[in-house]
Parts: structure tokens; C-alpha cells; sequence
């Protein structure tokens, strides 16, 4: 049967094997009218959004103007900016095989069809950040939270995930430590595997004290969450033995035992043996963590992993977009003002640090993260059907999850502001109390009448939880702020409290993704360098099969984020406090490492002319990064700079002080000294290797444009013989083609891609 396809001009099919149907098309074709005007209306709506956000602004703004504003710019960037990158930098090839179908063997290595990979990588990079570092940045005003998180995302996160995703890609899938390697020499390949390993620990270390502080002394949290591991294992058995291949059938039921799971522990918690053995401390909860990253990472992946991430993606979807529905039907005024006098002063109570570099810092995720390299470089390539659909996934993964977190900051900012400070002021502040907290809000210079300690009061029974005061760390804030936007919608106030722990568990489960996952990567990472020592045991830990060496490295790795997860639970100083900067600054050293990389390679490929789209971004992450990571290192504020505030606990000790500041006891300022001691140490560290890696990879760029001899390492091409859509919604040709190929794959002629081992995961 001849193809309509091949009868347009504007449309080149690509062929490997003449027997075999095309396995890509070339669409030219020019934009239509009709196209063009929807192009312009979003533009001028977009447009008048964004006035009325930016300069218009009024008391209270409304806020369905920013999500209109972020999805027209959304819609934007991926039309035409992200199709520029594709034309000028990336030139997908169809007719040329991805490592998924060249190494296909159904464990790793695998072609999978391009929604589900989406999923499947939006649940690995949409971890703690898009939720809780716009929560804690609301505090300077909502204005430069907006413009970071979306402007950022357009020239800085998307582009890394794509770019990095593309020269994964043509590398058999190989880790971002691996490609340091590869193309920045020995120097800067050490420097970029070890500052990788490192950052890694601490991202898994603040991402579980996150869930730690959102679980501590909430038996009704506690419960639900324990609840979600054996829905998991039943999962993972049910898929695997009792009715392969049935994902529609046990996502039902898990989604229903999930909902199960929230509202019993709401029973639970009522009870008097529900709280007593629920109630758990912050030190408990953090052992039960341990156990669990241990045992995670150590599992098959079919059993605990996969189906966990697959729930948490329903889950993270659905509540996302159940979000988006109520503020869109809600419509809450923004509380915030533009900007607060702790954007300029660098004094606000939630994280310390002026607007510049710090609220960069602080946002991480929403707009750039060093995070999302280690899954587009690794794990999303080795299951990439085509090369075309790298900018919907990376690209466009990226876009939805800067979308989170514009979600997660209107909800921060549609919070009475007193409330959002007495939730994210540091006990040290509020002591702890409805009457300290009142005092200390009131005292603060924001606008709106003074709140009583019984409101307060009445704003955690409302919610169900004995007290709401200096909840730290985002999650109980966003939290918070859903149910009041979810109630107004569904269910009236009766059902606030049900709203409430719903978004807890929303954001463990969430987060908890990405601690095991992480875990799971870093234990690699440890496994591969090992490896590449001198001895015949270090090279029996290549194979990650081999247990013995799986053991060891799962245990060493959550060893480390585990000590730092405790240093951190039990810090004086508050622990979200002063290892929220440490995070933010270590993933966003992270994203300079990975963009160095996709420069050095850009400037190999001889496409100079294009080198500032990864070059921007670059320049700009250095210049906070290394602001931050100077300020931290030697400011004379103690709340900011890590050794001004150890030489003062130093000094208390020395004069034989018992308390000193927030520190209480002895041991308490011992810990000030040892923690602080820590955090500015791994600051001087972190810095140090970044720069090792920027420094090798300029001198690569400079060999290159001299035209020294520089090899490119590319994988030599194979010829590709399946075939897939590039976007979500496929286009009439190809339709066309993929009609041909179910023919054939129906024939038995040819099977589908990663049909072979269906039943193997």
C-alpha cells in the first residue's frame, strides 16, 4: 500500500530496510493559519497575564493570573525555543537506533512507549524541590519567586535535562560521572565523580529530613505512610505472579488502597493505642528512614520500587492537577505582598540570606536542577523509544515540573502571612507555643491585623493536628495551604483536616520516591568507581548483580546520608534551617557540573554559534552558586555564614557556657560546633571540585576552537528498525506509518519493541 505521506513535499520518510515500513518522518511542512492565530492569542494572553502580575499587581492579586501566565509561557518556550535547541544543537535522527533498542534486555536496557517514559521520568525528577523550596521562598514576596521559577525553567532547567538527556543518549545512556570522564579529562572526570557522589548524599539526606519533620509527632501521618510499603510489596507480587502485565487493573486497586490508607489513618489516630504507638519522635521516625533506604535499595526493583513509583506518579499527577482545578474554580487572593523587607535585608525567619543569591538557592528544583542530570543521563536514555521524543521528555518533563512549583508557591502565598511565619519560624523563635508564636508574628513587619494564639490554635485543631506551630520545612506548609484552597472546593470545612493529611502523605510519598530511588543511584555510582580500581575484587564491583558488592555499597551509602539525616534532626539551630542552604547550593553546583559537560561537547561539535544556549545558563548558575557558597563560607552573619557561627559556639564553649543562643545544654552547643564544622567544611568542598570541573572543561573548549585534535566520544551510529511518534498526540503521517507497523506486528512479521521480555518486569 503506498503512503499518502510519501506524496508530500513536505514530508521526508525515513527508511533503514527496504522490506520494513519507514521508521521516521521529517515533517517540514509550514505553520498554518489557523495555527498562527492560536500562536498569537497565546501570546497576547500570556501577555496581559503577566502585566497584571508584574506591574499591575494591586493589593491582592488573583491567582489564576499566574497559572495563566506560566502555561502561555510554557506553551512558548516549547514551540519555538525548545525547537530551536532541537534544530541548531541536537539534529534527532529517526532512522538511527537509541541504546534502549541497540542493548535491548528487558531489565535496564528497554524501548518504551513515550507517556509511559514520561511518567516514568516526571516521578524520578519531581522530588521535595518543586514543593518545598518555593514554600520557603514565598517568604520574600511572590514576584521574584514567579519570575525565577518560570523564566528559569524556559533558559536554564529545560534546556539542561534535554541537552543533557541528547549526549546521554548517543552514549549508550552512559551517568553523568561517566561522561565527565569521557570528555573532561582525568582531573576534571575525578573531580565531577566524586562532587557528584558527594552532593548526592546530602540531596538524599535534606530530602529525607523533609519527610522526617512532616511525620515527627503526626501518628495519623505515620500510620498512613507505614500502610503505603506492604500496598507496595502486594503491588509488585500482584503485577508479578497473580496477573502479569494487568497495570491498569492493580493501578485501580492501589490508588483505592491508597485512599484506603489515608482515610484509616484518620481512625487510627483517634484512637488511644493509635496514638501511642504512632506518636514517634523526630529521632525514631529517622531510624525507621534508614531502615527503609536500606532495604529499598537492596530489593528487586519489581518488588518495592517499581510499583511505589508508579502509585506516587498517579498520585503526583492527580494532585497536581486537582490543585490547578481548585485554585482555577477557587480563584484565592494572593496574601503575599510583591516583595517583603526580608527579600532585601536577608533576615527572614524561614531561611536566612538576602534575595540575591539565596532565593535562587532556595528554589532549586522549580527552575534548575542538578538533580534531574543524574536521571536524564542513565536511567531515562537506556528506555527512549526515538530520538524525537527527547524534547518532550526532557524538555517538556522539565516545564510540568516548574509547574509544580508555581502551584506549590501560590499556595504558600494565598496563606494568612502570620500563619505562613508561625509555621516556618524555627522553634527557637516561636518556643514552640500558640502565645510565643503569636508574639513573635505579630512583632514582624507585615501587613494585616494581629493574630491571637487561639486562632492559631484553632488553625491546627481545624486541621487535626495537636499544634501547627514551627512546622519547618515546607511540606506542612503546602500541606496547610492545599486544604485551605482543596476545602473551599470539595467538601466544605468539615473536610479540611481529611485535605490536610492528604497532602502529607501526597508529599512523603513523593519525596520518598526520591530517596529510595537516590539510594538506588548512588549506590551505582559507588559500585562503578570502585570498579574502576586496580585488584580483582574492586572489579567484581562492576557487576551489579553481584550482591555481596550491592550490600556494601548500599550500606556505605545510607550510612552517609544517614548520619547527616541525624546530625540534622537533632541540630540546635533548627535542621532545615542551615541544611536547606547546603541543599540548594549543592544541587545547583550539580547542574554546573552537568552543563559543563553539554557545553564542552557543544563546543566539540565545532557549533559555536550556538554555545551560549548552554553557556548562559552557566554563566549565571556559577555566579550564584559561588556568591552563595562565598557568603556561606565567610560571612560575619552568623545566621548565614556556617564559621562565623562555629568560631562564636567555639568561644561559648571555651568560656565554659551551658547555653549559648538557641543551644540549651552543653551537648547542644557541642553540636552546633560539630554540625557547623560539617556543613562549612562540605562547602569549601563542594566549591573547590565545581570549579576543577569548569576549569577542565574551558580548557577543552579552548583546545577545541583552536582545532586541536579533540575526539568525540558518540557511539558509531546502528541503524534503528522500530519506530514511534515523536509527541504525545501523533500526526496524520504518523498515523499512517504506525498503522503499517501494527500490520506487521500483528502478522508476527515483526515483534514490538520491548515486547520480547513484557512478562520479565
Amino acid at each position: 500500500m503506498a503512503l499518502k505521506a510519501a506524496d508530500d513535499p513536505n514530508i521526508e520518510l525515513l527508511k533503514t530496510d527496504a522490506d520494513l515500513p519507514p521508521v521516521g518522518v521529517v515533517d517540514k511542512s509550514p505553520m498554518t493559519p489557523a495555527k498562527r492565530i492560536l500562536f498569537v492569542l497565546i501570546g497576547l494572553l500570556g501577555g496581559v497575564a503577566w502585566t497584571i502580575v508584574a506591574i499591575v499587581r494591586g493589593e491582592n492579586p488573583n491567582s489564576v493570573w499566574f497559572v495563566i501566565a506560566a502555561v502561555c509561557t510554557y506553551i512558548f518556550a516549547f514551540r519555538f525555543y525548545a525547537r530551536l535547541i532541537e534544530n541548531k544543537i541536537v539534529h534527532p535522527r529517526d532512522d538511527r537506533a537509541t541504546p534502549a533498542e541497540i542493548l535491548e534486555n528487558g531489565k535496564d536496557y528497554m524501548p518504551t512507549d513515550r507517556r509511559v517514559l514520561f511518567g516514568h521520568h516526571f516521578a524520578a525528577i519531581a522530588g521535595a524541590g518543586p514543593l518545598v523550596g518555593p514554600v520557603l521562598a514565598a517568604q520574600m514576596g511572590y514576584l521574584p519567586g514567579t519570575l525565577w521559577i518560570i523564566i528559569g525553567v524556559v533558559f536554564a532547567g529545560a534546556v539542561q535535562d534535554f541537552l543533557v538527556l541528547w549526549i546521554s543518549t548517543r552514549r549508550r545512556g552512559r551517568s553523568l560521572g561517566q561522561m565527565a570522564r569521557d570528555e573532561l579529562g582525568v582531573v576534571g572526570g575525578v573531580a565531577a565523580l566524586v562532587g557528584v557522589f558527594v552532593i548526592m548524599i546530602i540531596l538524599i539526606a535534606v530530602l529525607a529530613l523533609v519527610v522526617v519533620n512532616a511525620l515527627a509527632e503526626s501518628p495519623w501521618g505515620v500510620f498512613s505512610i507505614a500502610l503505603t510499603i506492604p500496598i507496595a510489596l502486594f503491588m509488585g507480587v500482584y503485577l508479578r505472579y497473580l496477573r502479569p502485565g494487568k497495570v491498569s487493573e492493580v493501578s485501580l486497586i492501589g490508588v483505592a488502597l491508597l485512599l484506603l490508607a489515608i482515610v484509616s489513618g484518620g481512625w487510627v489516630a483517634e484512637t488511644e493505642w493509635g496514638t501511642d504507638w504512632f506518636t514517634l519522635s523526630k529521632v525514631t521516625v529517622a531510624w525507621f528512614l534508614i531502615a527503609y533506604g536500606l532495604a529499598a535499595s537492596i530489593l528487586p526493583v519489581w518488588l518495592l520500587l517499581a510499583p511505589r513509583d508508579y502509585l506516587s506518579t498517579f498520585m503526583k499527577i492527580g494532585t497536581i492537577a486537582l490543585l490547578a482545578v481548585g485554585i482555577l474554580i477557587a480563584q484565592p487572593a494572593i496574601q503575599m505582598p510583591a516583595m517583603t523587607t526580608f527579600a532585601t535585608e536577608g533576615n527572614g525567619p524561614a531561611f536566612a540570606g538576602s534575595l540575591f543569591p539565596f532565593l535562587f538557592i532556595t528554589i532549586a528544583c522549580g527552575a534548575l536542577s542538578g538533580f534531574h542530570a543524574l536521571i536524564s543521563s542513565g536511567t531515562t536514555p537506556k528506555l527512549l523509544e526515538k530520538e524525537k521524543q527527547m524534547r518532550m521528555i526532557g524538555y517538556g518533563g522539565m516545564l510540568t515540573e516548574s509547574f509544580v512549583a508555581i502551584m506549590a508557591l501560590i499556595t504558600a502565598c494565598v496563606l494568612d502571612q502570620h500563619i505562613y511565619f508561625a509555621l516556618n519560624a524555627p522553634a527557637t523563635l516561636t518556643q514552640g507555643t500558640p502565645e510565643g508564636a503569636a508574639d513573635f508574628v505579630n512583632g514582624l513587619p507585615i501587613s494585616g491585623g494581629n493574630i491571637t494564639p487561639d486562632e492559631l490554635q484553632q488553625a491546627a485543631t481545624d486541621v487535626g493536628e495537636e499544634s501547627i506551630i514551627s512546622r519547618t520545612g515546607g511540606a506542612p506548609t503546602l500541606a496547610f495551604g492545599m486544604s485551605e484552597v482543596l476545602h473551599q472546593v470539595f467538601g466544605g470545612t468539615g473536610l479540611k483536616s481529611f485535605w490536610y493529611h492528604f497532602a502529607i502523605m501526597f508529599e512523603a510519598l513523593f519525596i520518598l520516591t526520591t530517596v529510595d530511588a537516590g539510594t538506588r543511584v548512588a549506590r551505582f555510582m559507588l559500585s562503578d568507581s570502585i570498579g574502576n580500581l586496580p585488584g580483582s575484587t574492586a572489579k567484581k564491583f562492576k557487576d551489579p548483580s553481584w550482591r555481596p558488592g550491592a550490600w556494601v555499597c548500599s550500606f556505605i551509602v545510607v550510612a552517609a546520608w544517614g548520619a547527616i539525616l541525624l546530625m540534622g534532626v537533632t541540630d540546635p539551630l533548627g535542621g532545615i534551617n542551615t541544611l536547606f542552604p547546603l541543599f540548594g547550593i549543592a544541587n545547583q553546583l550539580l547542574a554546573a557540573i552537568a552543563l559543563t559537560v553539554v557545553m564542552t561537547i557543544v563546543v566539540k561539535r565545532g557549533l559555536y554559534k550556538w554555545a551560549w544556549i548552554p553557556g548562559v545558563p552557566l554563566v549565571w548558575d556559577l555566579i550564584v552558586t559561588m556568591t552563595a557558597s562565598y557568603q556561606k563560607i565567610f560571612s560575619d552573619i552568623p545566621a548565614i555564614g556556617y564559621w562565623k557561627q562555629h568560631s562564636l559556639f567555639v568561644d561559648a564553649k571555651n568560656q565554659g557556657l551551658t547555653e549559648f543562643q538557641t543551644a540549651k545544654t552543653a551537648e547542644a552547643i557541642d553540636a552546633v560546633i560539630r554540625n557547623t564544622f560539617i556543613q562549612g567544611t562540605l562547602s569549601i568542598i563542594f566549591a573547590v571540585l565545581v570549579l576543577i570541573v569548569v576549569a577542565a572543561g574551558t580548557l577543552v573548549c579552548i583546545k577545541a576552537v583552536r582545532g586541536g585534535d579533540v575526539e568525540d566520544n558518540e557511539d558509531p551510529e546502528v541503524p534503528s528498525k522500530i519506530f514511534g511518534p515523536a509527541g504525545f498526540i501523533p500526526t496524520a503521517a504518523e498515523k499512517e506509518i504506525q498503522s503499517e507497523w501494527n500490520t506487521l506486528i500483528e502478522d508476527g512479521t515483526v515483534r514490538a519493541p520491548g515486547a520480547a521480555h513484557a512478562g520479565h518486569h
